[in-house]
């Protein structure tokens, strides 16, 4: 997994900037501690789809595998 770090420059309105000043202020952490907050927050709720592999696909993994151990 990348650990590497992402730099993102972000425009607000006012109205929002203000928002997370006082979420800021009430938590006592800085603005972007709380905009990374909400991200994972948002991430850890989401669900990511799984696809099942089709038949074909299966039977190219099985004979890969078959000839993989040969």
């Amino acid at each position: 997994m990348n650990t590497g770090q992402i730099q993102i420059r972000l425009s607000l309105t006012d109205q929002l900037y203000q928002f997370l000043l006082g979420q800021s202020s009430r938590l006592g952490i800085p603005v972007t501690q709380v905009i990374k907050h909400m991200v994972i927050e948002k991430a850890q709720k989401e669900e990511y789809p799984v696809f099942a592999a089709s038949k074909q696909t299966i039977e190219d993994s099985k004979k890969a595998l078959e000839e993989y151990k040969k």
